[in-house]
């Protein structure tokens, strides 16, 4: 059970009207590419996203500082207003000198896919020791290694998505205690076992939690695909641990929203493709959740600090005022269906704030 401390029942006593908050970061986004690009990006601020940590599993995927800095520009073309955090996929094309040319050029991190566990991780890794060069120069640059927390699926060894997360932490642990000083992100955590090996792990570690996580379980995708992501929600005792930590403000866990867009027909189909799209609405979907947990005064530091204090970055100066208006969660945006499409949402993002 979340513990209810006495200040949060009087924060919750005052009933508030509006609340405001510094501008939100969000530590994980997919933008996709082309025209899906320039469809979903201005959903960023709309959502009240001020700076946005961008993912690199495009086609091809972003394994070069310069494909980095061009995909910014791309992104940046399109609202320059967002403060783009870039990222590199970890693959064999990355060298140390490469590592060295990225933290020149302000790329904050390396993100870490296992091969075929998600969309577009066909070139992702199958062995961590081939990296360690890699991983001692992010260490010395101070680069992030964010990871993608699952093992493929294994029947032979009773492993599948329900337990990939957790069978995946001795690698965590490996890395953080062979690399004391490399900064690591678990991102996307659904599991009880994700939040205890957070709990034990060194200052150097942290972990990201979606908006859809800490609403999600099982029951929530099987058969209904536009809940289905990678990775999966799994039990009720896995969400109530992430709920758990979210409310009492771990300051190693903050909002990585794994935002996904897919068009309807990739998710309305036989093979649905894995991802859920929250950009739009993300602060209020997390003012909603986190409310009803009794907890809304942990929006701040969840969704604007932790973030920024993790990567080493300075808090957003602007600000955002949501109220406490019930909204309804469009059916769509263009071919793109969101996260909890057409129910309400108890909070709602002030236009001008």
């Amino acid at each position: 059970m979340i513990p209810r401390l006495p200040f949060v029942e009087e924060f919750h006593t005052f009933r508030m009207n509006t609340l405001t908050i510094p501008l939100c970061d969000d530590f994980h986004v997919h933008v996709r590419q082309d025209d899906m690009m320039k469809a979903v990006v201005p959903y960023l601020a709309a959502g009240g996203m001020s700076r946005v940590l961008v993912m690199p599993n495009t086609t091809p995927p972003i394994t070069s500082t310069a494909q980095a800095l061009a995909y910014k520009e791309e992104l940046e073309a399109v609202d320059p207003n967002i403060t783009y955090l870039m990222t590199m996929y970890l693959h064999p094309d990355i060298t140390v000198e490469e590592v060295h040319k990225a933290a020149d050029a302000g790329i904050v991190g390396i993100k870490s896919y296992p091969r075929g566990v998600t969309t577009n991780s066909d070139a992702g890794i199958e062995d961590y020791s081939l990296y360690y060069p890699l991983f001692e120069a992010m260490q010395e640059r101070g680069l992030v290694l964010e990871l993608h927390g699952e093992i493929p699926s294994d029947h032979e060894r009773d492993i599948c998505v329900l337990n990939a997360e957790e069978y995946f932490l001795s690698h965590l642990k490996q890395l953080y205690t062979d690399f004391p000083y490399l900064r690591i992100v678990l991102e996307h955590i659904t599991t009880a076992a994700a939040v205890a090996a957070i709990r034990e792990a060194p200052e150097t570690v942290g972990a990201t939690v979606t908006a859809h996580h800490l609403e999600l379980t099982v029951d929530d995708w099987a058969g209904q695909n536009h809940n289905f992501c990678k990775p999966v929600a799994k039990y009720p005792h896995d969400r109530a641990a992430l709920r758990e930590i979210v409310a009492e403000g771990h300051p190693r866990v903050f909002l990585g929203s794994d935002s996904a867009p897919h068009p309807r027909n990739a998710k309305e189909a036989a093979c649905g493709c894995a991802g859920v799209f929250t950009s739009p609405l993300l602060a209020a979907y997390v003012a909603d959740t986190l409310e009803s947990l009794g907890c809304l005064d942990r929006m701040r530091s969840f969704a604007c600090e932790f973030g920024a204090d993790f990567y080493g970055l300075p808090r957003n100066e602007g600000t955002l005022t949501l109220s406490k208006q019930t909204c309804t969660v469009p059916a769509s945006y263009g071919d793109v269906v969101p996260f909890r499409a057409s129910q309400k949402l108890s909070w709602s993002l002030c236009p001008h704030s």
